[in-house]
């Protein structure tokens, strides 16, 4: 196996360079309608996500939970987002993954690339 220099491995997002964040699938109450969604999706966006240093991918029941920046969320930021979401009533549950690799998702975490 070729060494990979720092530069490359920087470019890669790999070994100590690997960048974490997490999936999301939200499963919404019965019966909720298309602007009570809506509005609940906006304060997630800006109470969770934003005021988190985070950025989101995705829509309004699935997506992915990275840094708003080049760097990896934190399991605190990850906490955050769960107490957030344990709160909502307009939810009738949610999956959030553990912290996983954002360009390799199959890639361990820690694991060298």
């Amino acid at each position: 196996m070729a060494i990979r220099s720092r530069r490359l491995r920087k470019k890669l997002c790999v070994d100590e360079f690997q960048e974490l964040g997490c999936e999301l699938q939200l499963n919404y109450r019965e019966g909720l309608d298309a602007e009570a969604v809506r509005s609940f999706f906006q304060s997630f966006l800006d109470e969770a996500i934003e005021a988190n240093g985070l950025g989101f991918i995705g829509g309004e029941e699935y997506g992915f939970i990275c840094l708003a920046r080049r760097g990896s969320v934190t399991e605190e930021q990850r906490q955050a987002v769960q107490t957030w979401l344990d709160g909502r009533q307009e939810l009738a549950g949610f999956t959030l993954s553990p912290l996983i690799d954002v360009w390799y998702p199959n890639t361990p975490v820690g694991a060298a690339g």
